[in-house]
C-alpha cells in the first residue's frame, strides 16, 4: 500500500503496518459473509461413506434449525434430505462444475441456490436462499448483448456495459476502473442513480487494491458485499479435516477484510459487486457496483453479470486489437518511405534518415528525435543539447544491449537521473541502435506534458494510523478530489509508436546486412578477377621454365662428369616444382569459378563403361611402378549426363590420391553401379587409410596444407565434391586406418 503521511506513522511503524497489511491472508477469513451458509463435503463415494460434512458455518443452526456439532461429519442427506444430497451428487460426477451451477435445492421447505467448487481436494457447497426475480432479466441480459455487440469504439462500450449492469442489478452507481501501467486506477466509465457521488476521471492509488486482492480478482470473475456492516459467521471446525485451514479464494461467500468494509463504509457504500475484466489471463480492470443500502443480487442476476464482463473482456480486446492495427496501417506508408530512404543512403542506412524529418517525427509522435551515425549527429525538433544527446547515448547504448531491441519510457528521469535537466525537451524516450561496431542510434524524444491527476482524495494519505497497539492501517475518510500536478512525463507511447520503431530497426538492419553482403560479393568479384589475371599471366612464364628445363636435361645429359650429375638432379627438381605450380594454378581458377557459381560444364551422354576404361588407361602407368593391382567394373549399360573433361578431373584426382597412398604390391578397385535413379562411382584403396580426426575435414579447403602435407594444393578433393555437387550429385569418404579408404560419389542417371 502507498505510505501515509509521515505526521502520522514514523518510519519503522509504518513499515510494520505495510507488511502487515499486504500479508494479510485474505484467502483463509476462517469465516463467511451471513447471507448464505458455507460447507465442505468428502468426495461421493458410497451412500455410507460418501459426501460426509467436513466442516460448516455457524449459522446453519438459524437456517435450518441443525447446530454444526449434529451435522459434524454426518452425510450430507441429514440436512438436505436424500434428492437434494443426490443431486449434489450427481452434479459432483461431471468433468465441469461450472456446468452444474447453480443447483436449484429444496431443503426443509425452501428453495436455495447451490454452488459447488472443488478446490485443494476439498468439496465446498454453498447454499444461498433463491430469491424470485421482479423482472424479466433475460430480456435486459439479451439487449445488453445485442448493444455491447455493436459497438463501434471503446468508450461506447464501457457506456453501453455500466449501463446496462445497472439497470440489471439496481445498484445506483456502476463504473469501470482501469489499471494504469504505473499501478494505480482510473475510472474510465460510470452509469449513476443519483445517490452516491461519481468519480469519473478520477484516480484511486494501487494501495486500494493490493497484491492478493488482485490475484484473486484475476482467478475470480464475481465478489459480493450484500451488507459491508454484516458480522462474520465462522466455519466450524476452524481447520479441516486434515488440520489445514480452508482456502476459501473461490468461494461466493467468503468474509472480506475489514479494513475493506471500513473502506466501503468511509465511502457511505453498504453493498457492492465487483467483476473481473481480463485482457488475455492479465487483470485489466474491474466493474465495480455500489450501493448506499444493503442489496443482495440473486445468483442468476449475479451469472448475467458475469457473461457481460466476459464479453466486455473480449470486446475490449477486440477493438483494442482493431485500433492498433488502424495506428500500425497509418504508420506503415511512413515506414515505407523511411525504409526506402535508408535504401538509398550513399554511406550508413541512417544517414537516410535524416534527409526525411518530418516522416520520423511523425512516425512516432515525438517532439524531437536525434539520428547519430558515427561522429555525425543530427537533431530534429525539440531536443537536448548535441552534448546532452552524445551523452545519453551512452546510456541509451548500455540499456538497449541489455533490453535487446527496443528501449522506451514516458518517464525518463526516473531511470536516467541526469535527464532532469532537459526535460522539458526530454520526458520520454523511444530508442533503438543496430548491432554494428560505431556508434549508431535513433533516440526519440517525448515533452514534458504538463497536466494534472485528480486522486479520490490525497494519494499521499491512503491510510490513517489505527488505535490499536498493533498500528494496523485504517483507510482513510476523505474521498474529496485532490488535484495533483504532473511533472517529468510525457504522452505514453503507443503500442503503435513501438511497433513502428521497431519495425524501422528491422529493415535498417535488413539494409545493412545487404550492404554488407553486396561489399563481399563485390570483394569476391574483383578477388576472382585478380586471381583469374594472375594465373593467366603466370602459366606462360610457368611453361617456358619448363620447356627451358627440359631442353637443359638434353644438353645436360651429354656430359657425365659429377658436375653434370649435380646440375640434372636441380634442374629436374625445378621442373618438378614448376609442374607443382601449374597444376596449383589451375586448381586456383577452379575454385574461383566455383565459389562465384559460374563453373562452366559442357555437358553430354557419356557410357560410364568407356569413362572408366579410359580413366584406369591412363594411369595404369603408375600403378605398375608400384604393382599395384588396378581392377575396373562396371554394371553393363550405365549412362550419366555429364562433362567429360570435369569428370575425367574429378576420377583422375581420386585415382592418383589412391596411387600415392597405397602402398608397393597393394590393390586399387573402381566399380560403378545404379541405385535408384543414381549412378554410383567408387574408389576403393587398401592403403594407410584416413584418421577419425581427420575424416570430417577431408573435404575442406587446404586441410591438408594445415595438416602440414608438403604435397598438393589442399585443394584437390574441395574441387572434387564441388565439381560432383554441380553436376547434382554428391560425394562421400569411409575409411579405416590401416585398411583403407573408399571415396564414392554420385550423380544422376541419364534418362
Amino acid at each position: 500500500m502507498i505510505r501515509p503521511s509521515s505526521e502520522q506513522l514514523d518510519a519503522a511503524q509504518l513499515q510494520a503496518a505495510l507488511a502487515q497489511c499486504a500479508s494479510e491472508p485474505i484467502r483463509l477469513p476462517g469465516s463467511i459473509q451471513p447471507h448464505g451458509v458455507l460447507l465442505t463435503l468428502s468426495e461421493p463415494g458410497s451412500s455410507e461413506d460418501g459426501l460426509l460434512i467436513g466442516q460448516i458455518s455457524s449459522n446453519c443452526q438459524a437456517l435450518f434449525g441443525l447446530s454444526p456439532a449434529e451435522l459434524w461429519q454426518q452425510p450430507l442427506a441429514t440436512l438436505t434430505g436424500i434428492a437434494a444430497a443426490e443431486h449434489v451428487r450427481q452434479a459432483l460426477l461431471l468433468p465441469q462444475l461450472d456446468e452444474a451451477n447453480p443447483l436449484l435445492l429444496e431443503i426443509g421447505g425452501q428453495r436455495f441456490n447451490g454452488s459447488l467448487s472443488r478446490h485443494d481436494s476439498v468439496v465446498i457447497l454453498e447454499l444461498e436462499p433463491w430469491l424470485e426475480a421482479t423482472q424479466d432479466n433475460t430480456v435486459i441480459l439479451l439487449r445488453a448483448l445485442r448493444r455491447m455487440q455493436a459497438a463501434a469504439t471503446l468508450e461506447a462500450l464501457y457506456a453501453v456495459s455500466v449501463a446496462e449492469i445497472r439497470q440489471l442489478t439496481g445498484f445506483d452507481r456502476v463504473l469501470i476502473y482501469r489499471f494504469e501501467s504505473q499501478g494505480h486506477g482510473r475510472v474510465i466509465s460510470e452509469a449513476l442513480g443519483g445517490q452516491l457521488p461519481g468519480y469519473l476521471g478520477q484516480c484511486f492509488p494501487a494501495s486500494d487494491i493490493p497484491p492478493q486482492a488482485r490475484e484473486l480478482y484475476r482467478l475470480n470473475w464475481i465478489r459480493v458485499i450484500p451488507d459491508a456492516r454484516y458480522v462474520p459467521v465462522p466455519i466450524l471446525p476452524t481447520l479441516r479435516p486434515d488440520g489445514q485451514p480452508l482456502d476459501l479464494g473461490f468461494s461466493m461467500l467468503r468474509s472480506v477484510s475489514p479494513v475493506h468494509c471500513q473502506y466501503l463504509d468511509n465511502m457511505g457504500v453498504r453493498a457492492s459487486m465487483s467483476l473481473s475484466l481480463l485482457e488475455q489471463d492479465r487483470l485489466w480492470g474491474l466493474i465495480t457496483c455500489a450501493h448506499p443500502q444493503p442489496l443482495l443480487v440473486s445468483h442468476p442476476v449475479r451469472s448475467m453479470c458475469v457473461a457481460i464482463a466476459q464479453l466486455l473482456s473480449v470486446q475490449i480486446s477486440a477493438l483494442q486489437t482493431r485500433d492498433q492495427q488502424t495506428d500500425r496501417d497509418e504508420k506503415s506508408l511512413l515506414i515505407n518511405e523511411l525504409t526506402a530512404a535508408m535504401r538509398l543512403a550513399k554511406h550508413d542506412v541512417l544517414d537516410g534518415l535524416a534527409n526525411h524529418p518530418q516522416q520520423l517525427l511523425n512516425l512516432t509522435g515525438a517532439s524531437g528525435v536525434a539520428v547519430l551515425v558515427e561522429d555525425r549527429l543530427q537533431l530534429i525538433g525539440q531536443c537536448p543539447t548535441a552534448e546532452q544527446v552524445r551523452a545519453l547515448y551512452l546510456w541509451v547504448r548500455e540499456r538497449c544491449q541489455e533490453k535487446g531491441e527496443l528501449l522506451q519510457t514516458e518517464h525518463l528521469q526516473s531511470l536516467h537521473a541526469g535527464s532532469a535537466v532537459y526535460s522539458d525537451a526530454a520526458s520520454g524516450l523511444l530508442a533503438f541502435v543496430l548491432p554494428k561496431p560505431v556508434d549508431n542510434a535513433v533516440i526519440w524524444f517525448g515533452g514534458q506534458l504538463r497536466s494534472s491527476m485528480q486522486w479520490s482524495g490525497n494519494p499521499d494519505e491512503h491510510f490513517v494510523a489505527g488505535t490499536d497497539p498493533d498500528q494496523r492501517l485504517q483507510p482513510r475518510k476523505s474521498f474529496e478530489v485532490w488535484e495533483q500536478q504532473v511533472y517529468g512525463r510525457s504522452r505514453p507511447w503507443s503500442a503503435a509508436d513501438s511497433f513502428a520503431a521497431l519495425q524501422l530497426r528491422r529493415a535498417a538492419i535488413e539494409d545493412d546486412l545487404a550492404r554488407q553482403v553486396r561489399r563481399e560479393h563485390e570483394a569476391v568479384r574483383v578477388r576472382d578477377e585478380l586471381v583469374a589475371v594472375v594465373s593467366h599471366d603466370l602459366r606462360n612464364p610457368m611453361t617456358i621454365i619448363i620447356m627451358q628445363c627440359g631442353m637443359m636435361q638434353r644438353l645436360v645429359s651429354r656430359d657425365e662428369s659429377n658436375h653434370s650429375g649435380r646440375m640434372s638432379a636441380a634442374l629436374g627438381t625445378m621442373e618438378d616444382a614448376t609442374s607443382r605450380m601449374n597444376v596449383l594454378i589451375a586448381d586456383l581458377l577452379d575454385k574461383s569459378k566455383l565459389d562465384a557459381g559460374q563453373y562452366p560444364l559442357d555437358c553430354k551422354p557419356l557410357d560410364v563403361v568407356a569413362l572408366l576404361e579410359q580413366a584406369c588407361a591412363l594411369l595404369v602407368t603408375l600403378t605398375s611402378h608400384k604393382g599395384i593391382e588396378l581392377n575396373c567394373s562396371s554394371a553393363e549399360g550405365l549412362s550419366i549426363h555429364a562433362d567429360p573433361q570435369r569428370l575425367f578431373q574429378v576420377l583422375s584426382n581420386l585415382l592418383g590420391n589412391a596411387i600415392k597412398f597405397t602402398p608397393v604390391g597393394g590393390r586399387i578397385d573402381v566399380s560403378a553401379w545404379q541405385l535408384d535413379d543414381k549412378v554410383m562411382i567408387s574408389v576403393r584403396d587398401n592403403g594407410g587409410g584416413i584418421l577419425p580426426a581427420q575424416l570430417p575435414h577431408i573435404f575442406e579447403r587446404y586441410w591438408s596444407v594445415r595438416e602440414g602435407n608438403p604435397n598438393g594444393s589442399g585443394l584437390g578433393l574441395y574441387i572434387c565434391r564441388s565439381i560432383v555437387h554441380a553436376h547434382g550429385g554428391e560425394m562421400w569418404v569411409e575409411s579405416e586406418p590401416g585398411v583403407g579408404s573408399v571415396f564414392t560419389f554420385s550423380l544422376p542417371a541419364a534418362e
